[in-house]
């Protein structure tokens, strides 16, 4: 009986590595987009974030949500194999915002090996 289980447990941790070798892996060129100063006469900026799949099997984005209303990621929903490029598009707009500095997070869930990452946008909108 003792063998029994110390043989399901060997297997049921081999297949756990196994699948852990076979994972898609995001890797962001830079996880920070700053816009600098703009005006508010000005106030709607597009970032642009590009990854790579690193990982061995395809790259799954789950969900992405912005910490507010003000910022809107825009990305392709289709599966990334592994060794290819994607990018997510991020729009701040600042209309109707008070002036001055803001930093916000958009947060990416994925099937990957880190399964969130965290990227911001950041800058200072001046009065007019």
């Amino acid at each position: 009986m003792k063998k029994f289980l110390l043989m399901t447990l060997l297997l049921v941790f081999g297949l756990t590595f196994a699948v852990a070798q076979n994972q898609a892996e995001i890797k962001f060129d830079k996880v920070t987009y700053d816009f600098g100063t703009f005006s508010e006469d000005n106030p709607v900026h597009k970032a642009t974030f590009t990854f790579t799949n690193v990982g061995k099997a395809p790259l799954i984005i789950n969900q992405i949500v912005a910490s507010c209303g003000c910022t809107v990621p825009n990305y392709d929903k289709r599966p990334i194999a592994p060794g290819q490029k994607s990018s997510i598009d991020v729009t701040y707009n600042g209309t109707g915002k008070f002036p001055g500095h803001f930093k916000k997070s958009i947060t990416v869930r994925t099937n990957g090996k880190v399964e969130m990452t965290r990227l911001y946008i950041e800058g200072v909108m001046t009065g007019k």
